[in-house]
């Protein structure tokens, strides 16, 4: 399938990497195998999105809840974790791809913490695409530590003041949620930021998620009406296209600091 238009795309585009595990076990392989060819298709994404023209790529690495998994499997993602950095970074220097780490730092080791920070200060000046790994990040963990950093500073808990707390305000809310595996649920991702986005589920294992599956993606994007509260009339009585109406939303729904 060729790429959808231009004027079709999503601006931000939120992806679930799920199946990595099913992906090696299928193959008689140690889950952690799976993982590993989940980080060279997250490579291949990064670039095709940024080949694309979309402007913002959120992935859900590692949740709040992984830590749950068994210790072994945890330990191999901590170890691939600081091989990745060692490996990608350069690239995403190459490409032009400012890399955030968004979720609870505290829980990782100061080694970790150190090696997430100088990723991002490599990548602070390149403006091609903002690549968001959402690591240690839960959405309920979100919005709680937004209310908490309010109130600490004694402001009024607000839709906006709420909104401009979160862990993501640095980018507008995604337009697209892709959630790979089979699974029909988003598991605790983006809660707050993707109130209006559209969800694809795609049956593909995440290591098999390649370019085409992207742009299936974004075809079914590109048929869906984003109403945002009006009606389908006042949509096609309106002089503003349906992609600059969702960008606009997403807008004036969150503050850039990037």
């Amino acid at each position: 399938m060729k790429p959808a238009p231009l004027t079709a795309l999503p601006h931000h585009v939120a992806i679930v990497m799920d199946g990595n595990g099913r992906w090696a076990t299928k193959r008689f392989l140690p889950r952690i195998a799976g993982h590993k060819q989940g980080v060279d298709t997250l490579r291949a994404c990064v670039q095709a999105c940024a080949d694309r023209g979309i402007a913002i790529l959120t992935v859900f690495a590692f949740s709040s809840e992984n830590w749950n998994r068994p210790a072994e499997e945890v330990s191999g993602l901590m170890d691939l974790l600081g091989m990745a950095l060692t490996r990608e970074v350069p690239r995403l220097q190459e490409s032009g791809v400012r890399l955030y780490f968004v979720g609870d730092r505290q829980q990782l080791s100061l080694k970790v913490q150190m090696a997430l920070s100088q990723a991002e200060a490599d990548t602070a000046h390149n403006d091609r695409m903002i690549f968001n790994v959402c690591f240690n990040y839960g959405g309920r963990w979100d919005i709680a530590q937004a209310a908490q950093k309010l109130a600490n500073s004694g402001q009024a808990i607000t839709e906006m003041s709420l909104d401009r707390a979160m862990a993501l305000a640095h980018v507008p809310d995604p337009d697209l949620l892709i959630r790979t595996g089979g699974e029909l649920r988003i598991s605790n991702f983006l809660l707050w930021q993707a109130a209006y986005s559209e969800l694809c589920f795609s049956d593909k294992l995440w290591p098999d998620f390649d370019g085409a599956a992207l742009d299936d993606a974004i075809a079914f994007f590109s048929g869906r009406e984003r109403r945002f509260g009006q009606t389908s009339a006042q949509l096609k009585n309106s002089q503003t296209p349906r992609s600059a109406q969702a960008h606009a939303h997403a807008h004036a729904h969150a503050v850039k600091v990037a």
